[in-house]
């Protein structure tokens, strides 16, 4: 035999890691990106209330809306780009992308979704070593 039949293994391993280590940077992204997105939401909501309902000048905080807008948009890249790798359905997708949208869903949501996205990833690296 050549040696391309030894070598095979030694491409899904490495492929597994990269795989592996893909995943746990998407994770980290979304973490980041969530709680920015929570962040900006919840000053989103202030700016708001003091705008519409206590008729506070808010020409100061003008620029929440702005960048809320934004830092939504990169929180939706990092969620899909999640979603992909994790391979979950579409109800999760779902409630992924209204977590950035609803204020406090996207801490209460980042807690669980990093919790099974690191379930899934050490899942990945046990099936990972104990290949032959």
């Amino acid at each position: 035999m050549t040696g391309t039949d030894e070598s095979a293994p030694a491409i899904s391993q490495q492929a597994g890691a990269a795989a592996i280590k893909s995943a746990t940077g998407s994770t980290l992204r979304y973490r980041i990106l969530a709680w920015i997105t929570g962040t900006m939401l919840l000053a989103l909501c202030v700016e708001m209330i003091l705008d519409y309902f206590v008729k506070i000048d808010v020409s100061a905080i003008a620029w929440i809306p702005f960048v809320h807008g934004w830092v939504y948009v990169v929180y939706l890249v990092t969620v899909i780009d999640l979603w992909t790798k994790m391979r979950w359905g579409a109800g999760r997708l779902t409630t992924m992308v209204l977590a950035g949208v609803v204020p406090v869903m996207s801490f209460i949501m980042e807690k669980k979704i990093h919790a099974e996205a690191l379930i899934k990833i050490e899942a990945a690296r046990a099936a990972l070593g104990s290949r032959p």
